[in-house]
């Protein structure tokens, strides 16, 4: 291989499985104002989807501006509160970004959540320093399906669309990658493969990948 490639991670259900308590925040958050959606509600709405959209959806009207920034602090500010305890990685994925990084791989984290939500996993997931790129929501005007944040991170890079592959459990952000140019692959820790667009590669967790496979997607 001649060119340099980039390995691109969403962060919720792909770096961690957060999103049993971004359900669990969310529900709290709502059942406040007498609102309980279901949790294939939050499949169709939630998952993938920005703060803006989910808050927008599920309360029947546009939020924004000083009431958005409010609620989606307190919205949150729960997830942190709740979840704070029970950060751990999905398997294998330490492994396999040691190995990356080993061989050459640049690495970045593209993420729909707030930076203080990055920076809470990212103080019990030891990855930071082997970064190249960290984006939160606060970096992006376009939030997933939009390509921006994807764009922005191979800018950061330095690298090429085509030199990417992104990881991604959810439809709006497989768009993302795919809009921009990219190799996907889907985490199956949302969804299933018939509620996703089509991957290069559909994995559980990271157990069984290597640098040597991932390479063979750009063949």
């Amino acid at each position: 291989m001649n060119k340099e490639i980039a390995v691109i991670f969403d962060m919720d259900g792909v770096i961690c499985h957060t999103n049993p308590y971004h359900s669990l925040a969310f529900r709290e958050f709502f059942s406040a104002r007498n609102l309980y959606p279901t949790q294939e509600d939050f499949a169709a709405h939630m998952f993938g989807k920005s703060n803006r959209y989910i808050l927008s959806h599920f309360l029947g009207r546009p939020v924004a501006d000083e009431e958005f920034l409010q609620m989606e602090n307190e919205k949150e500010s729960l997830f942190r509160k709740i979840y704070a305890s029970h950060i751990e990685p999905i398997a294998g994925i330490l492994e396999f970004i040691t190995d990356l990084q080993h061989n050459g791989v640049k690495l970045g984290v593209a993420t729909s959540a707030p930076y203080a939500n990055l920076d809470l996993i990212l103080s019990e997931v030891p990855i930071r320093e082997k970064l190249g790129s960290v984006l939160a929501s606060e970096d992006v005007i376009k939030h997933k399906p939009d390509p921006e944040i994807y764009l922005a991170s191979a800018h950061n890079l330095d690298v090429s669309p085509e030199q990417c592959l992104v990881f991604e459990d959810s439809y709006s952000g497989i768009s993302a990658a795919l809009n921009a140019g990219m190799r996907v692959v889907g985490v199956l820790t949302s969804h299933t493969i018939e509620e996703l667009p089509p991957c290069a590669l559909y994995i559980d967790n990271y157990k069984n990948l290597s640098f040597d496979k991932i390479k063979l997607l750009f063949s």
